[in-house]
């Protein structure tokens, strides 16, 4: 016959010993365990001197804990540095500034951007740009084969990993892309006059209703020129956007998402310094690939590219004009293409007005051309789904007309 114990062994159940063994260690574990000290909130009530235990040398329970006067060590201990308040700072200022940065994602995305740069949005590029990018004139010898390299390189050939990530070949992909507009310059001897620039800043500060806003920070690769872009709208069209209304997005606030502070300057500063050889953004280059959290959707990247477009417009506008709003004689035109190494956004933002406060008069212009895909698919291994290939290894879906807009964009102003 069976001990009860081997009885309950064969039941499935924990033996009895080993039940008891089990719970003296949790309630050796939970006693080490220090409970989690409650932190009282301090009470004060203005006329009452509260009673502490300074007296005492000694802490003592129910007393309240003793506030002495800061220790002035007669020298500065960096570890032990308190900086002053901010009502206290030289640069406080009781009215508040709207701050957007490189890491901003807005809520409303292009409808916010374009109501706080007073813009109007236009379907597509113009005009101009699809006939640039549609002149067999323009093209690169043996152009679709050499921008498959480019892909192909930047997907499976710079690195030996299986499935290279998304900030290493996107970046690498942009800047062959890049080199392969560049090799043009003996056709179109004005990309001579072309300069690109990494991790400059810009900042610029505009009023905006009652409200004061401010874009500033590092943003991505700017190519300069030492000629302004033409502009893209006739007169008569910049004076039609008289009418045009700027979208709502009521209840939502137009300053949601953007960072509110005290302290700050109001600057303007192109980011370069005055004599550059090269003082006017032609495109603006976002490299939408980090894997952390500064990754875009695509609403917010485009919302991005419009805030930095108009910042560096801005920028230019009240060096050239001053500072007093006005409508531009000469409008300034700034374009930009965001990529993620396989989708990417085309906008051309041309600066009409400086006079951004009031919803009425002559707004800005956007043309907006987003989502235009590359390729369809770079895989390293085959996609099989009921053992059938779907997706083959290597590069398919190539699409020719998405790298024709990207060349006609670095060719605009010298074709």
């Amino acid at each position: 016959m069976w001990s009860s114990t081997a009885a309950t062994v064969a039941a499935g159940a924990m033996p009895l010993a080993s039940s008891r063994r089990l719970l003296s260690v949790s309630a050796a574990v939970r006693a080490r365990t220090p409970h989690p000290r409650r932190e009282v909130p301090e009470v004060q009530i203005p006329g009452l001197e509260p009673v502490t235990y300074w007296d005492r040398m000694h802490f003592v329970p129910g007393l309240a804990h003793p506030t002495g006067p800061a220790w002035d060590r007669g020298w500065k201990d960096p570890r032990r540095y308190r900086g002053p308040k901010i009502e206290e700072m030289a640069l406080y200022k009781e009215r508040p500034c709207h701050i957007f940065n490189q890491r901003t994602k807005m809520l409303e995305g292009v409808k916010q951007a374009l109501w706080l740069t007073k813009s109007k949005l236009v379907e597509g590029l113009p005009a101009q740009i699809l006939r640039i990018a549609e002149d067999p004139a323009n093209r690169i010898e043996e152009q679709d084969e050499r921008v498959q390299e480019a892909i192909n390189r930047a997907r499976f050939w710079i690195t030996t990993e299986i499935r290279p990530k998304r900030d290493r070949f996107s970046p690498a992909l942009l800047q062959d892309l890049l080199h392969l507009c560049r090799t043009q310059q003996q056709r179109f001897p004005g990309l001579g006059d072309r300069s690109l620039a990494e991790n400059y800043r810009v900042a610029v500060t505009w009023e905006r209703e009652t409200d004061l806003f401010q874009v500033r920070g590092v943003n991505g690769i700017l190519l300069n020129s030492t000629r302004p872009l033409p502009a893209m709208a006739a007169k008569e069209e910049v004076m039609d956007t008289e009418g045009h209304l700027l979208p709502s997005f009521y209840p939502i606030a137009p300053t949601i998402d953007l960072q509110q502070i005290h302290v700050y300057q109001e600057p303007n500063d192109t980011g370069f310094r005055a004599g550059y050889p090269y003082p006017h953004a032609h495109t603006l280059y976002i490299d939408n690939s980090s894997i952390t959290i500064m990754r875009f959707k695509p609403e917010a990247l485009r919302a991005k590219m419009i805030m930095f477009a108009f910042a560096n417009a801005l920028a230019r506008a009240k060096l050239v004009y001053g500072e007093e709003p006005r409508v531009l004689d000469e409008p300034i035109t700034v374009q930009s293409v965001a990529s993620n190494g396989r989708v990417f956004q085309f906008l051309v933002f041309q600066l009409n007005t400086t006079d951004l406060q009031p919803d009425q008069g002559v707004k800005n212009l956007v043309w907006l051309d987003s989502d235009q895909l590359l390729y369809d698919y770079a895989k390293c291994r085959p996609e099989i789904r009921k053992k059938v290939v779907q997706v083959p290894v290597g590069l398919s879906g190539y699409r020719p007309e998405t790298f024709n807009k990207f060349l006609a964009l670095y060719l605009h102003g010298a074709v």
